[in-house]
Parts: C-alpha cells; sequence; structure tokens
C-alpha cells in the first residue's frame, strides 16, 4: 500500500505551503485523483488519520474528487470512459484509444479557516 507513503507526502507539502503562506489552520483538504491513477481513493481515506495525527492538520476534513478515466477511439473519435466501457469504443467497438485524462493526483484545493 504505497497510499500511506503519498498521504504523508502530501501532508508535509501542505503543512509546507500553510507556514509560507502564514495560515495557522486548515479545515479542509481537497484532493483529486483519477480513476486510471495507481491511487485507490479508500486507501487514501483510511491511511488519512494516521497521517494527520500530531501534525497542523489533524481535525482538517478529507475530501476526495474523483476524476473520469477518459479517452479517444482512436478509429472513430468518439470520446468514452475507459473504465464504463470496459477499455472499448461503444461507438465502434475497437480497443484503440488514447488516454485523454484520469491518471491524475493532485491537490486541488486548500480551504483555510
Amino acid at each position: 500500500m504505497h497510499e500511506l507513503g503519498v498521504t504523508i507526502h502530501v501532508i508535509k507539502s501542505v503543512e509546507d505551503f500553510a507556514k509560507k503562506n502564514a495560515l495557522t489552520k486548515i479545515d479542509t483538504l481537497v484532493l483529486q485523483i483519477g480513476e486510471l491513477s495507481s491511487l485507490i481513493p479508500k486507501y487514501i481515506e483510511a491511511c488519512y488519520p494516521a497521517a494527520v495525527d500530531g501534525t497542523m492538520l489533524q481535525e482538517t476534513k478529507l475530501k476526495i474528487e474523483i476524476l473520469p478515466g477518459n479517452a479517444i477511439c482512436k478509429k472513430c473519435n468518439k470520446v468514452f470512459n475507459l473504465i464504463e466501457n470496459h477499455n472499448k469504443c461503444p461507438n465502434c467497438g475497437s480497443k484503440n484509444s488514447e488516454i485523454l485524462c484520469g491518471k491524475e493526483f493532485m491537490i486541488k484545493e486548500i480551504i483555510a479557516c
């Protein structure tokens, strides 16, 4: 489970940002995780309390937004969700596609009190 290490790195990055911007309390941390990323949102949520324990983010709420894993079909140019369509274009049935989005992992927002 590499989610714990990633979460700890995110917490350190947010703490550094808070210190540089003279923030003393953060209410909510918003992360965006793509459907096709190697990170599993429920594991991030599970390890979050341990990662923030003893930090300035200890009382911070975590919000995770899931970004769709979309691709474009190289045969018919239809944009579709890879997971919902089992990696196959729903328009022409081709499996020849290019990923457009869904591999992202980023800090979207730090909401201070």
